[in-house]
Formats: C-alpha cells, structure tokens, sequence
C-alpha cells in the first residue's frame, strides 16, 4: 500500500508481518467501580496530529482536550532522530495532559427554534505555526478555528517602587523623593503651592510624597497555555455538520452536513462555496444523504464523500465549480436473494478514511469495514467482518435504535493494519498486507486481552468477493455472544478511535476514558 512496487514485492517474498502483540499503555479518565458517567463528559471526538505529538479530544460538553507527548521530549528530539543517535527512547509513546478549553457553548435556533448542543462532532488539526497549535472543532451547526499557545505569564512583584529598582523601570522615581513618615496627602491634596510642577526638575516635591505606589510587572518563568478563537465559521449548514477536513494546500477546508458540502477558505470565515449539492427539487424524493467527507491526503483538488447507500464517490474539484457529478463511484454489487429489510440501513457507512498515501480508502458500514484501491471501483480489494454475530440480532439492534450508531475506522501509518470498534467497548485490528489473518480483538480496558478468545480468522467469499478477488475475515459467529464468546452489551460502544500515525499505538474511546495501547 505504500505505491513501492519493489518493496511490496519484497514483502509479498517474505509473507505478511505477523500479528501485532497490544499492550496497555496509559489511560485518562478512568472510572471507579459504580461511578456514573456524566453525559457532558463522553468523548465524541478523537484525533492526532500529523506529527503525533498532540492528541485532541472533544466532548458531549463542548470542551476540547489536549494531550502532548512526554517520551521523546526528555531527549529533545524526535524518534528518528533519537534511533540515530543511539539513545534509549521509551519504550512506547507516552502522553500527558496539556490543556483544555471550552469550544462550544449550547446554543438556540429562534428562527426554527431549534436547540443546539454543544457537543464536539469532529476535530481536526491545522498546520503548527511560530510554535503555536492549531485545530478546527465543529458542534452541529458551527466551525471554529484555534490557535493555542504558550505565552509566559506576567506577574507583579510588588506595588511600592523603590528607587533602586525603579531606575531600572523608567525612571519613575528617584533620590529627591523624600522618604519622611508623615508626607502622606489625601489624593488631590497638595501642601507646598510654591512648588513649581513646570520646573525642569522631574523629581517629586521634597516632604510631600514618601512612596509612590506603581505596580512593578516582572516576567516570570512560568508558562500559561491560552487558547483563542481566530474565526467562526457559522450560518453555513441547514443540516447537521458530520464532517470536517483539511486540504493538503494548508489553505482550505471542507465541511459536510447530509445534503452539502461546503469548501472555505481558513482565513475567510464569512463566506463559503457549495461545491457538492444531493438536495432534490422535492424533498419526497431523497433517497440518500452524505455521511462522511474527506480530503485526499496530498492531492488538493480531490475529495472523496460516502453516502447512507454505501457508495463512496470521488470528486475533482477541477472539472466544475459545482461538483453533482463524480469522477468514479465505489460501490459493492449486492449478492441475489441476500436483499432484507435491514439491507440499506446496514450498509450506510459511517466513516471513511485515506490511507496515508491516498492509493486505499477505508470505509466502516454497521457490519464490516471495507478497503477500496482509488484504482479499482469494482468492488473492495478487502472486507473484514467486525462483527457478524451481530446479524441474528438485526430485530433487537433496530428497536433500540443501535443500528444507526456511528463508528468510526482508521489505519496504520503504514497501511499495513486497519482498526475499529464494536459493542462491550471491543475494538478490533485487522491485518490488510496480502496474505495476512490477523483479526484481534481487545478490550478497552487496562487489560486488553483480558476477554481474548483466540479464534483462527475463517475467510468466505461471496459474489462481489469473487469479483474483486476480495478477502473476508471473521470472528466468532454464535448468535448469542460476542467475537469473545461474552455475553453482549450495547450500552458500552466503542465509537471513536484513532492510530498514531507513524507508530504502533492506538488511542480509543471509552464513555468519558481515553485508553492508550501499543504494540
């Protein structure tokens, strides 16, 4: 996946790396045995940086989070850096609490009279400039753009000038200030009228004045991490924003809501152009929405969006100002006789991501996540079951609305692996290398492997698998338990995670506790 034909023939020659052994790492938030979970403090965004120094979380209470990493600053350098020079780094990324600040506040619609939450949908991370961080955080309705920095914290030291130190602060005063103890005057007040305040002597008039008191403002060396809001981009979105994400060009961005997506301009936060548009002329005819948009990770002017019929379509933003129609669709063919009620609502994908070299496109419907080559629009070069246990369930899953949660997907720096969540606060990482069986499931907990029930991965193939040559892993499939053979709980989702993006190591929510993992 790395578009290196001799390097994927080397490693094709030598097999597919083996199954990566998950350990826990840290955790942030952890919950006490019966302690309840306050809605406001659910993480409902995750994401690093480009650099994976800093990892932003949002949550339901529209605060976001900030974490930096601790291993590689003790040695001042990066890792590479660090290999090079023979110094023993740590042996895992390690993280710490950095700063928080609130990015939205709830909000009310009197035009539709509509509440709207404060509740972070997305993050994502901007170009860092003049050692300063900056990310994007967007709620329903609202994108706003951060810049946090650190500044040095001015303090005053004392109120009463003395002339030694004053010489050293302009001058305010000096030896012909008398120092006697009754001088003081009740302000206005002034005992020697013969005192001329026009004569060139800038000193004070003698016995009047024993002190005079001016803050003293010293530079401490204390750092304060202070985060402001440099733009607001609002009014832009009749629907719900499910996506952000920023262009390689470092200039612009784009936001989607069900029916649009807008591209704006970083610097311009009055004014947006609609460049994909799905409303119909009437409303009875929708049949589709968008849910889920993203850039292309070094090409500018191509985006890729996904729709609730579990297509992806491709985009260039050069062929016209408004983008209806697509340069390739990606979809899979649906099996004869395997149509059910569930059918459409399954296959709506909820999140898609680019491989870090925009060849692969990873993509998470309800069941499966699925890997697309930019190349082939035939059908996935890759499906992986999640959780196929969960299809006798489809009845009770509908009625208690879970069917329609949004988990998200990610992928290694590498390309080599792929990861997502699942139910019982379960996440699970694939092996995508060709030839690889690795399908792990672990529990995001202090013991991830505490509920691990080693499987061996069963590999079917349906119509479209024998199409596009795809290959299809899967779990554990009894009706009654999950991949692990537990019994099933759906109140603990695993929704968001994310992988270091040149490391081993996954960052995952769990309710209100983000638990890290390396391998």
């Amino acid at each position: 996946m790395n578009g290196d034909d001799g390097g994927e023939a080397v490693a094709s020659s030598a097999g597919p790396p083996p199954p990566l052994e998950w350990k826990f790492s840290q955790v942030f938030g952890e919950r006490t045995a019966g302690e309840e979970v306050q809605e406001v403090d659910i993480i409902s965004a995750l994401e690093f940086d480009k650099t994976g120094d800093h990892l932003a979380t949002g949550d339901r209470g529209g605060r976001v989070v900030l974490f930096e990493r601790t291993d590689t600053k003790e040695h001042g350098g990066n890792r590479r850096d660090l290999e090079r020079m023979d110094y023993t780094v740590s042996r895992h990324p390690e993280f710490r609490y950095k700063t928080e600040f609130q990015s939205h506040e709830p909000e009310f619609d009197y035009l539709k009279s509509l509440e709207i939450e404060e509740k972070i949908n997305k993050i994502r991370w901007c170009q860092m400039a003049n050692n300063a961080l900056f990310l994007l955080s967007t709620n329903d309705k609202t994108i706003k753009f951060w810049k946090v920095q650190e500044k040095k914290v001015k303090k005053i030291s004392e109120m009463n000038v003395d002339p030694s130190k004053a010489a050293g602060n302009g001058g305010v005063a000096n030896a012909s200030v008398s120092a006697g103890p009754n001088n003081n005057l009740a302000n206005g007040s002034y005992l020697d009228q013969s005192y001329n305040c026009l004569s060139k002597d800038a000193s004070f008039p003698p016995r009047v004045i024993s002190s005079l008191r001016l803050p003293v403002v010293v530079t401490s060396n204390e750092i304060s991490l202070v985060a402001k809001c440099r733009r607001v981009y609002a009014h832009a979105h009749d629907y719900h924003i499910n996506s952000i994400s920023n262009n390689s060009d470092g200039e612009t961005f784009i936001s989607a809501d069900d029916l649009r997506i807008n591209l704006w301009n970083l610097e311009i936060s009055n004014q947006s152009f609609n460049i994909v548009d799905v409303k119909p002329t009437n409303m009875e005819d929708l049949t589709e929405v968008i849910t889920s948009a993203e850039f292309h990770p070094t090409h500018c002017n191509t985006l890729a969006y996904s729709s609730s019929k579990g297509s992806i379509r491709l985009i260039d933003l050069r062929q016209s100002a408004l983008c209806d129609s697509h340069s390739k669709i990606f979809e899979e063919q649906e099996a004869p006789g395997s149509r059910s009620f569930f059918t459409e609502i399954i296959a709506s994908i909820s999140d898609i991501k680019f491989a870090k070299d925009g060849r692969h496109i990873l993509s998470r419907d309800y069941m499966t996540l699925k890997l697309w080559d930019v190349n082939m629009d035939s059908g996935p070069v890759a499906t992986f079951q999640v959780h196929e246990y969960l299809r006798p369930k489809l009845c009770d899953l509908y009625e208690n609305d879970s069917i329609f949660d949004k988990f998200e997907c990610c992928l290694s720096g590498n390309g080599q692996r792929v990861a997502t969540g699942s139910y019982s606060n379960l996440f699970r990482v694939f092996g995508c290398a060709e030839g690889s069986t690795e399908a792990t499931t672990l529990e995001a907990s202090k013991n991830p492997t505490r509920r691990q029930v080693q499987t061996p991965s069963r590999t079917s193939r349906g119509l479209s698998s024998t199409i596009t040559n795809a290959v299809r892993r899967a779990g554990a499939d009894s009706p009654g338990v999950d991949a692990n053979g537990n019994s099933f709980d759906f109140t603990t989702k695993l929704l968001h995670l994310a992988w270091h993006p040149t490391e081993n190591s996954i960052a995952c929510a769990a309710a209100n506790s983000l638990y890290m993992y390396y391998a």
